[in-house]
């Protein structure tokens, strides 16, 4: 059985989920603002859960029809076979609701059609007076209209993909793993190029690219949602997984490096980084400096090496002037790290006068609520 379902992103990353969909073997429907659907079967559903580095959840598209009024509403959405997804033990929660274009605009009113209407469905199947309370094993619908059509959709991630697990603490506005992800993707950093972050904190870049490396899933040691929902299977999860796991290959040549000015951070990084790879073979090579005494810790012949850095902030820390200041003062990284390649993910859009060099592009990522830029440079 084939489904349909649709892989949620930041806005802005929507190509690099699409192609990390298309290197699953998986169908791309469509791209959209924040979202790529796909056609996928069980199997197909496992492999996006645990292997989209980009994406920030997986949803389980369950009907798409019209509705222009409440009757409209109501009546598809209760005829939908909620019995074949949802378990008689398990909560129902409507946990989004978004419209436009549509003359259903009250958002409250329809999230209370759409949750009675799979109720009364459940309740009548299961001949339950009610259902369960809402609690950590509840299943969870988002309601998308658009030009009024109505698309429900369960979700099969439960906490988002970005949570990967292994940061057990982010320092001060850390990066979203996803995030962190999609930045190593859109700069065209491949594993056997060295890659240094001098701004590393809790050394998100850095783990997101030690995964790469090593062709470690992103969510290989997590759970989802979708193993409480009535179609799953165990056996072909364990299966999934395993084919994952037997990608794993720590042999591989790799070299990734960063440092941060703050002691806690940088050994922060190293045990985010120690937890993310599952392994007590690999010393991640971070350091307490500061940014202009970051030099090429490698021994480099003929290719030059990436950086991917997420200096800090100006709405993100608090304080404009002082990031400012630091974006000025990464000019120094055009001498220590001559002719690679970097890329920086900030929220100030004019980071190019402060650094004193024009980008040779700039990506605009929607990253959590903020509104940033990765600026791109091929040759320092």
């Amino acid at each position: 059985m084939f489904y349909n379902a649709a892989a949620l992103c930041s806005p802005g990353i929507e190509k690099v989920v699409s192609n990390e969909i298309k290197k699953l073997k998986l169908s791309v429907i469509e791209s959209a603002f924040g979202k790529v659907r796909f056609k996928a079967n069980l199997a197909g559903l496992y492999s996006a859960l645990i292997g989209l580095r980009a994406a920030d959840r997986v949803l389980l598209e369950m009907a798409s029809f019209p509705a222009h009024d409440f009757d409209a509403l109501f009546n598809p959405t209760k005829s939908i076979r909620w019995e074949q997804y949802i378990p008689a033990n398990l909560g129902l929660k409507i946990t989004k609701v978004r419209t436009n274009r549509s003359k259903l605009k009250a958002e409250t009113s329809i999230q209370s059609v759409v949750h009675k209407a799979a109720a009364d469905s459940l309740c009548r199947h299961y001949k339950l007076e009610r259902l369960p309370q809402a609690s950590e094993k509840t299943a969870e619908v988002r309601v998308y209209i658009e030009k009024d059509i109505v698309t429900l959709l369960l979700d099969i991630s439960g906490e988002p993909l970005f949570k990967r697990g292994y940061r057990k603490a982010g320092g001060i506005a850390p990066l979203r793993e996803s995030t962190a992800a999609a930045l190593l993707l859109l700069s065209g950093w491949k594993r056997k190029y060295p890659l240094y972050d001098p701004f590393c904190g809790s050394g998100t870049i850095l783990a997101e690219a030690f995964l790469y490396a090593y062709d470690i899933a992103p969510n290989l040691y997590r759970n989802f949602a979708l193993q409480y929902l009535l179609f799953a299977d165990t056996n072909i999860e364990e299966a999934v997984r395993s084919e994952f796991r037997s990608k794993i290959n720590f042999e591989r040549l790799v070299r990734i490096a960063g440092s941060d000015e703050d002691r806690a951070l940088s050994e922060l990084a190293l045990y985010n980084i120690k937890q993310a790879l599952h392994s007590q073979l690999i010393i991640p090579d971070i350091k307490t400096l500061p940014m202009h005494k970051a030099k090429i810790p490698f021994v480099i012949e003929q290719e030059n090496g990436y950086i991917i850095t997420n200096p800090p902030y100006g709405k993100r820390m608090g304080d404009s002037e002082t990031s400012q200041k630091i974006y000025g003062e990464m000019s120094v990284l055009c001498g220590n790290f001559a002719n690679w390649k970097m890329g920086v993910i900030t929220d100030h859009r004019g980071f190019e006068s402060f650094f004193g060099r024009k980008a040779d592009s700039c990506h605009e990522i929607t990253s959590g609520q903020i509104q940033s830029y990765f600026f791109q440079y091929e040759k320092l």
